[in-house]
């Protein structure tokens, strides 16, 4: 490769910075168990969403997790009221004491279902300068009741990717589903369940190698460079 020339007109070299091994260095980390927020979509009186979202819920709690799951019952649509709505603050409140989340669908017509995305919707990116999702981890999971699919779980990942989360690579689809849980709604043993105790290792691992480091890991240029511009015209107007 030919040595290129090392200028950089279009950068601010003071808002610059290379990433070093040292800055990942944790002086007190977290000690507590990883928290994760899980929803899952739908309302069905026998929801396999449900009753997934919830066996996955028991494995983390084993592996140290505090867990909580988000009742979709009662929340609005999207711009359907006021974000002040109980069920709107309920939501965005686990959102920001997570450190890690599980989203579990049906999939509808070849794609996850509104009411999951309708409580991602209700997510936003930032609140002041709290950010709920970003740097965070994800887990997605899926039930269908035909073959095995994965159009729901691959729309969660773009929408992970959009929320600025670290989802995991491995994903759970089970196919079926009315054959997979027993009567009182626990899963049967399986390699779906397998998988599911696969999952659910790994975005235990995963929270806890990031969990203090999101900040640094999802530390940006570009953002950066935005709030020094909005200091700056802070001060300019208090000199006014």
């Amino acid at each position: 490769m030919p040595e290129l020339e090392q200028t950089f007109p279009a950068l601010d070299s003071e808002l610059f910075e290379a990433p070093t091994h040292h800055r990942l260095a944790v002086r007190s980390p977290s000690s507590h168990g990883p928290r994760f927020l899980m929803l899952y979509g739908s309302l069905r009186e026998r929801s396999y969403s449900r009753l997934l979202t919830f066996e996955a819920a028991r494995l983390l709690q084993a592996m140290g997790g505090d867990v909580e799951i988000f009742d979709p019952t009662g929340l609005p649509m999207p711009d359907g009221a006021p974000d002040t709505h109980p069920k709107v603050q309920e939501l965005r409140s686990l959102a920001t004491w997570s450190e890690g989340m599980v989203w579990c669908s049906p999939e509808r017509h070849g794609a996850m279902t509104g009411i999951l995305k309708a409580q991602i919707d209700w997510i936003p990116l930032s609140v002041g300068a709290v950010r709920p999702t970003q740097g965070k981890t994800l887990a997605v999971m899926e039930v269908s009741g035909g073959s095995q699919s994965f159009n729901a779980v691959n729309q969660m990942r773009v929408l992970g990717r959009w929320m600025r989360m670290l989802t995991i690579p491995n994903q759970s689809s089970v196919a079926k589903a009315f054959n997979e849980f027993t009567e009182d709604g626990r899963m049967k043993p399986s390699a779906y369940y397998d998988r599911v105790v696969d999952v659910m290792e790994e975005l235990v691992k995963f929270t806890l190698l990031t969990r203090d480091l999101s900040p640094y890991l999802v530390d940006r240029y570009s953002e950066r460079k935005e709030s020094a511009e909005a200091l700056s015209k802070r001060v300019d107007q208090s000199t006014l």
